[in-house]
């Protein structure tokens, strides 16, 4: 990567160079996203978006921050197409409602077994097989887009608002953030193994489904269903730990 200054020194040349050098970067963020959105909304409209988000992180990137330009570009770019699609509003009611439904069902299972259910115990909390519980979990797929950025009612804050976006070192500051570490950490923990293998592999190794799906050799749509699953047992339990009520960090 090459070194760059605070935007008020920085040349045009400079600008463009770094918008071009983290084009890629918007594409994938894109298409990850785009993977789990209708046929309907179009790859090329998010990247568009995402690239006015790049713009903005270049603009406003201060290294001074001690944060890098690509984290803080990941960031920028996330929320730009995030947000536009919450504008959009494309997800029907009935998706929304059944999330809501697999959420509730899962917090209900997890305290009547004091553990992690399995697809059966939460397909029979729901009244439905588990055929049509693994429906549901393809139905809700596009949901889960900032799910674990957000918990709580339609009247909460995202988690991220939790998070300063400064290297601040105030006590509470690094407190809250210590805790919701700790708090994702220690649900992840608790979710069945094969779970923890599909969230490591999409956000940490930044596989697609498709690479997954070759690597635990799953169907696609397996793999679909085990991440939405997962994620879904992190809301319910990011939910009960880290009430929504709490005051926030400013971002």
């Amino acid at each position: 990567m090459h070194g760059y200054t605070v935007s008020a020194e920085m040349t045009d040349e400079e600008r463009e160079r770094l918008i071009l050098e983290h084009l890629p970067q918007v594409r994938l963020i894109a298409r990850r996203i785009q993977e789990r959105l209708p046929d309907s909304i179009s790859l090329d409209d998010l990247v568009s978006t995402g690239v006015l988000g790049l713009i903005s992180a270049i603009d406003n990137f201060d290294p001074a921050h001690n944060v890098k330009l690509k984290t803080y570009a990941e960031y920028k770019i996330r929320g730009a197409i995030l947000d536009s699609l919450r504008g959009l509003d494309w997800a029907p009611r009935q998706k929304r409602r059944k999330s809501k439904q697999i959420e509730a069902a899962i917090a209900i299972a997890e305290q009547r077994l004091q553990g992690a259910p399995s697809e059966e115990d939460i397909a029979a909390q729901l009244g439905i097989t588990l055929d049509e519980y693994h429906g549901w979990l393809v139905e809700i797929r596009g949901l889960n887009l900032a799910s674990l950025e957000y918990a709580g009612s339609d009247q909460g804050k995202d988690l991220l608002h939790y998070l300063p976006d400064t290297n601040e070192s105030l006590p509470s500051v690094l407190l809250e953030r210590s805790e919701l570490e700790r708090l994702l950490a220690s649900s992840i923990a608790l979710i069945p193994e094969i779970e923890k293998t599909v969230l490591s592999l999409y956000y940490h190794e930044e596989l697609t489904l498709r690479e997954i799906a070759q690597v635990v050799n799953l169907h696609e749509s397996r793999i679909s269903q085990l991440k939405s699953q997962a994620i879904v047992r992190l809301r319910s339990q990011l939910a009960e730990q880290w009430p929504c009520t709490r005051g926030v960090v400013g971002a």
